[in-house]
């Protein structure tokens, strides 16, 4: 595959190359498909509750955030994430409000859907569930269509843990990393922490709009009881996840991408406010700043450009071509070696990043493999297993450490291993990419995990 990662959503990446082949557009068209998708259905979410005006300016305000434009364009496992997770909205908003029966089996499948791209979905049954506890008018959904909603999700979960428990809890393994906490952080790094977060939300939210999700999201906790079913349905399916985030990033370190799909019902119950009257001139002056960001992300190579700013510290997009200019050198040392490339394979040592990363921009796009020292799953590279059917073929290893430091199971996997070329990133001087030529391989290494 083209794009090798760690990605829940890989099943679409599949889908898409399955069909129209291994390229750079079938990974990416994903993203245009499933936004354009998320747009229809979050207007559609919108107008359920608040009629047609509502629904307009609500659309308004997603298309004035940065997030949306990113999300168009980055192929992660957030596009499927938001887009499920809006069609669960409406068709629970059809099942709740509007006594549709058939909307709880096409919500119970948009959550599974949802649950597939990223684990984070698992909250959509939970909230409802505590949103049937606390509604008493439709309580009684909790006795047997809250059950046909649930029994998708229930499938898809089976299916995931016996999928992890066939191949040592990868999914887990990788979900702990980014709840793991260093040993001895001070008061100070967990502040840097969270200033860090909110920076990621200014700047993928926009100033006026973030704060007034925040205002609204306290105004309405603060007035729970006396919100209507509705309102409450959409507080706790977004905003009531707000709160738990704004107290997590004092906590520890987050991800900036994390809470954004708690921002959609948000919206939507900020647009039902600004129509009946509050906010009209701020909810102005947030749809005037966002579209300048919106803007200035769009020419941000142009912008960085002309001001001088490329491969800077102000340069967001520095990371993407690093990486493209170091595949880039690789595959030409690995033309110096051999001009046809066909029957050989690459080896990536170090994090599942530098495999995936290869993987990609590495121009003839070969088979990349990875060696984990420890024996362990913990990528999806030990769950696909390495080249056992290229005994006798030649590889180029990539790796982070000199010769003498390979890993002594690669060492012997291989005839002979030679050093070629050293690789600098040019983001960071001191990360260097040693490249090896090795020859006939002998058999892939079976690492057995320590007891």
């Amino acid at each position: 595959m083209l794009l090798q990662q760690t990605a829940d959503g890989a099943w679409i990446i599949a889908l898409f190359t399955g069909v129209l082949g291994d390229s750079a557009f079938a990974v990416r068209l994903p993203t245009i498909v499933l936004g354009t998708v998320f747009l229809a259905y979050f207007h559609a979410t919108a107008k359920a509750f608040y009629g047609q005006r509502a629904a307009a300016f609500a659309l308004l305000l997603m298309l004035a955030t940065p997030i949306n434009l990113v999300a168009n364009f980055l192929m992660t496992i957030d596009p499927p994430l938001y887009c499920f997770w809006i069609i669960s909205i409406y068709y629970l908003q059809q099942a709740l409000f509007k006594q549709s029966a058939a909307a709880w089996w096409w919500a119970g499948l948009a959550s599974a859907a949802a649950l597939l791209s990223k684990q984070v979905a698992i909250a959509l049954p939970l909230i409802l569930w505590v949103f049937l506890l606390l509604d008493r008018q439709r309580r009684h959904y909790l006795k047997r269509e809250y059950w046909f909603y649930l029994l998708p999700v229930v499938v898809v979960s089976l299916i995931i843990l016996l999928w992890n428990q066939q191949h040592d809890w990868v999914m887990f393994e990788h979900s702990k990393e980014h709840f793991e906490q260093a040993e001895g952080v001070s008061l100070l790094k967990h502040l840097q922490y969270a200033r860090d977060f909110w920076l990621y939300q200014l700047l993928l939210m926009t100033p006026v709009l973030l704060v007034l999700v925040l205002v609204l999201t306290v105004k309405m906790l603060m007035q729970f009881r006396a919100l209507s079913a509705e309102q409450r349905f959409l507080w706790l399916m977004g905003p009531m996840l707000l709160v738990a985030i704004v107290l997590m990033s004092f906590t520890q370190k987050l991800q900036g991408n994390w809470p954004m799909p708690f921002y959609f019902s948000a919206l939507i119950l900020l647009a039902g406010y600004w129509q009946a009257g509050h906010w009209q001139k701020l909810s102005k002056v947030a749809l005037s700043l966002g579209y300048l960001m919106v803007l200035i992300t769009c020419f941000l190579p142009f912008l960085l450009a002309i001001f001088n700013l490329q491969r800077t510290a102000w340069d967001p997009t520095k990371r993407f071509k690093s990486w493209q200019q170091v595949a880039t050198t690789i595959h030409q040392q690995r033309l110096q070696v051999l001009p046809e490339l066909d029957d050989t394979f690459v080896v990536a040592l170090g994090h599942r990043s530098i495999a995936s990363q290869l993987a990609f921009y590495l121009p003839d796009h070969p088979k990349v493999y990875r060696l984990e020292e420890s024996g362990q799953v913990l990528s999806q590279y030990e769950v696909w297993g390495g080249p056992t059917q290229s005994v006798g073929k030649n590889a180029f290893i990539v790796a982070q450490v000199t010769e003498a430091n390979l890993p002594k199971p690669l060492q012997t996997a291989f005839k002979q291993i030679r050093f070629i070329a050293q690789v600098v990133d040019p983001n960071k001087a001191n990360s260097i990419f040693y490249l090896y030529f090795a020859e006939q391989l002998q058999a892939w290494p079976v690492i057995t995990p320590a007891r």
